[in-house]
């Protein structure tokens, strides 16, 4: 096992994606070890005793967890190729803002649309597309929020886009005609083989979540 790195992952998980992505950017071998978060392995509470969740990166045995954390962790242990982060203190700190903007915001906002009913999805719905907007207006005539090389800000957010079929299809949102630059950004992020290896399929992530919805009672 190369440098004795493990991912104790989950394979929809978005958090997950971005800890793949990063590897995959860095060219970082790793063993893979898929969780039942219904029940939890011993080897994740016991690496992640706090929080209990994925993803947990074990490098030399020591664990690593939550994943901007980790991804970072990874920029700064492998920092000899595809840097992640600007080198410029101030774009740094920026580029931290931004990711962890895309933490408050995206995932909460794309749950709730589609967990809830009535004027809260509208609320929730609203939101989301403002957010996006705002997203868009840092991302300007960018190739990737990294610039010309997919950065920290790519792998925060492109994750979501796992989702957005699912989104899209109990709403709808109409992102590709109200958000057509963060579509055809993430579409150019997908060219990239570390994202789109690291991605799962939208309608295996759409299968789940209408499965979901029928636990939930949510029609």
């Amino acid at each position: 096992m190369a440098e004795e790195v493990v991912l104790l992952d989950f394979w929809r998980s978005p958090f997950g994606m971005r800890v793949r992505i990063a590897l995959a950017e860095k060219g970082i071998k790793y063993e893979y070890k898929e969780e039942d978060l219904r029940n939890k392995s011993p080897l994740l509470l016991q690496m992640n005793p706090v929080h209990k969740k994925i993803p947990v990166l074990i490098h030399k045995g020591k664990p690593i967890c939550e994943s901007l954390i980790v991804v970072q962790y990874i920029e700064e242990v492998w920092n000899d190729r595809n840097p992640l982060l600007p080198s410029d203190p101030y774009k740094r700190a920026q580029a931290r803002f931004w990711a962890d903007y895309v933490d408050k915001k995206i995932y909460d906002l794309g749950s709730k649309f589609r967990t809830s009913r009535g004027e809260e999805k509208k609320a929730a719905k609203k939101e989301l597309i403002e957010a996006l907007k705002l997203l868009e207006e840092q991302l300007g005539d960018k190739t990737y929020f990294g610039g010309n090389n997919l950065g920290f800000v790519d792998i925060a957010l492109v994750p979501f886009y796992a989702w957005f079929k699912a989104n899209d299809a109990f709403g709808p949102l109409n992102i590709e005609r109200k958000c057509p630059k963060f579509v055809a950004w993430a579409k150019r992020c997908m060219q990239k083989e570390s994202v789109s290896k690291s991605l799962p399929d939208q309608n295996k992530v759409y299968e789940f979540i209408v499965e979901r919805r029928k636990k939930l009672g949510i029609e």
